[in-house]
């Protein structure tokens, strides 16, 4: 039997080899590539650190498909199709970033490929054909290059977590695009089947997709059927099967709402109102980067707008929009489809429902966008005609060339960091999140002074009040560190790494006991720390407390076995209990899971020569000293253990 024949969209004219899906599929990754050659070693920022360094369910394929409630407020967060892909780079290369970078690339050229399709068929659709289909092959092209290019798009590309966009909208595009396949005439049935298993997916991707069944109706009726009646008579059951996905997306949320409800609900302390007047703000901001994307800010904080007054001129320009799409989707359904396309996609994430984690987002135009850019580039076109191509390609250029620029403040977590201070200078978060990573940089005066700048602008904040202690720890001043940690901890009681952090800073200050007490509180709480465990066998032992010591460590290292550091450490309080043979067991294994470690030689050679093994020791005291020729004691013990070996 024949294969079946694709029916030819109305109006398409013949292609030449120049003119085909494959050579737009090829312009559209080559732009991308250009745009974003120099994202590829971005490191992990923000958000990246817990949805994927810290998330143990991505360690397995299988574990993946859920992804862990206690990570609530994440672009992961009940989200399985998001936490999966992050499973496969995971299984790929681990933490390195190259190949999370990769597949967040092919993913938005694969959505920019899929736009293409879609503008394309649309644009040959009988209403337009007349005036667009004769060019519909360049300017839907010109359209998906320029919507992939666009520097605005880089919070959703080149920040690996928030592929939450992208992959909504690769899934929202294809759910659409197969749609428009399957309601061609003698279409194959596989079509259909193919646009709900998008929508499905896109269900599982993030929740933005709830709109994408109504978008499909509202396509229908504008661009194929023609009335409401007829988009009832021709596809109800397709819509219908779109639309049976919304139960899945409700029990996605009824299940995993809990981590969801973490940043987002009315029941976090901002009224619907003030998010709305924030969002006047906000959508008049993002549309503004649509046509000119500077600033652009990772990060936007939790400002709101509280007076009506801050947002009036936003709010009517805002009003003026909606009331021109519903207009549109009654006389002008083509141009209202743009409109809708806005504002439904946007309607979750920036109407009336707090997400007080993000108030503002430049990723949630990431599909919103290619609406403005649509009608960008057919709004250019009926006014210059074919000359507009020419404007439109330059254009795309110089908006690659700005996010190859703006993909250069991602190079470093304290490049993108002090580029979001630089912009948004009231942002708190932005100035405590700078401070940890200078504070890793071994930066630390510059790290206290960003945390005291943080503080200064929301007073209060037990976490910031902890790493500033943390900063004063590691700058020598335990005192001050201490007075950090007790703030912090009466701002947030029964805190278990405060409590930690507090009990080393006092154990540092030489108030053992207080230390010791506050250890013990922190793993009375949490008995399965293991940091927290460590730290109060440490403490026991300089106090003395040799025995508590040990049973701390042994608890340790069953639940971490290998921790060279612990067995170290393990290893020098069973030499002061006398127990000689033990030690050198610990010293020894620490060698084995740190071979190069010249310190762990030296210890392992000073068990070895107490317990009457010279020549052994002697052997670890030459590798240490190969290992480290400058080690500060390695020499002098080599040299006495010659000397025992000369005296036997």
């Amino acid at each position: 039997m024949a294969p079946a024949r694709v029916a030819p969209v109305p109006g398409d004219p013949q292609l030449s080899v120049y003119r085909t899906p494959l050579s737009a599929a090829l312009v559209i990754a080559a732009a991308a590539v250009l745009a974003y050659h120099n994202s590829f070693s971005g490191p992990f920022v923000f958000d990246d650190e817990l949805a994927i360094v810290s998330n143990q369910s991505i360690r397995s394929l299988w574990t993946a498909w859920w992804p862990p409630d206690e990570l609530g407020g994440l672009p992961i967060s009940g989200r399985p199709v998001v936490n999966f892909s992050l499973g496969v780079n995971y299984a790929i290369s681990g933490t390195a970033v190259w190949s999370y970078h990769l597949v967040n690339l092919l993913i938005h050229v694969a959505a920019g490929v899929v736009l293409f399709g879609v503008v394309r068929r649309t644009l040959l659709q009988p209403g337009l054909a007349p005036r667009f289909g004769a060019h519909a092959f360049e300017l839907a092209l010109l359209a998906a290059a320029l919507w992939t290019v666009h520097p605005l798009q880089t919070e959703s590309v080149t920040y690996i977590s928030q592929r939450a966009e992208a992959l909504l909208g690769l899934m929202y595009l294809l759910a659409l695009w197969c749609f428009i396949r399957a309601i061609e005439p003698g279409a194959p049935g596989k079509w259909a089947w193919w646009a709900v298993v998008a929508c499905l997916l896109g269900m599982l991707t993030k929740e933005v997709m709830v709109s994408a069944p109504v978008f499909a109706a509202l396509y229908d009726r504008a661009f194929v059927a023609g009335s409401w009646r007829e988009v009832w008579a021709r596809h109800r059951k397709l819509l219908l099967a779109l639309a049976s996905t919304w139960l899945l997306l409700a029990w996605v949320v009824l299940h995993e709402g809990g981590a969801r409800g973490v940043s987002a609900g009315f029941g976090l302390g901002v009224s619907w109102w003030t998010y709305l007047l924030t969002q006047c703000e906000a959508i008049l901001l993002y549309l503004k980067l649509c046509f000119w994307p500077h600033p652009l800010v990772l990060d936007y904080g939790i400002g709101l707008v509280r007076i009506v007054t801050e947002v009036w001129w936003q709010g009517l320009v805002l009003l003026a929009l909606l009331a021109g799409t519903i207009w549109a989707l009654v006389r002008k359904p083509a141009f209202g489809c743009l409109g809708a396309w806005f504002f439904m996609i946007l309607a979750p994430s920036s109407s009336v429902v707090p997400l007080v984690g993000q108030t503002m987002a430049e990723h949630r135009m990431y599909l919103p966008l290619a609406a403005v850019i649509v009608g960008a580039v057919v709004s250019t076109y009926r006014i210059l005609g074919p000359k507009s191509m020419a404007v439109l390609a330059a254009l795309a250029v110089a908006l690659a060339a700005t996010t190859v620029r703006r993909n250069q403040d991602y190079a470093s977590t304290i490049s993108i960091c002090e580029d979001t201070v630089a912009k948004r200078p009231d942002n708190a978060r932005a100035m405590a999140l700078l401070a940890d990573y200078d504070r890793r940089a071994g930066r630390l005066e510059d790290a206290r002074r960003w945390l005291e700048r943080s503080l200064e602008l929301q007073p209060g904040v037990a976490a910031v009040m902890n790493n500033l202690g943390y900063v004063w720890q590691e700058l020598g001043e335990a005192g001050k560190a201490v007075a950090c940690f007790q703030e912090a901890l009466a701002r947030k009681p029964g805190d278990v790494a405060t409590l930690n952090n507090l009990g080393n800073a006092l154990v540092v200050s030489g108030r053992a006991p207080e230390g010791i007490a506050r250890l013990e509180a922190a793993l009375a709480r949490a008995p399965e720390s293991t940091g927290t465990r460590a730290n109060l066998a440490s403490a026991l032992a300089q106090s003395g407390r040799l025995p508590e010591a040990a049973a701390n460590f042994e608890v340790l290292l069953k639940a971490q076995p290998d921790d060279a550091e612990a067995r170290n450490n393990y290893g020098n309080v069973l030499l002061a209990l006398g127990r000689g043979r033990d030690a050198i067991s610990q010293f020894e294994a620490a060698v084995r899971l740190q071979p190069n470690n010249a310190d762990l030689h030296n210890r392992l050679g000073i068990a070895l020569g107490r317990n009457g093994r010279p020549r052994e020791a002697l052997a670890e005291f030459q590798e240490a000293r190969r290992l480290n020729p400058a080690h500060p004691s390695a020499r002098q013990n080599a040299e006495r253990a010659l000397q025992m070996l000369g005296s036997n």
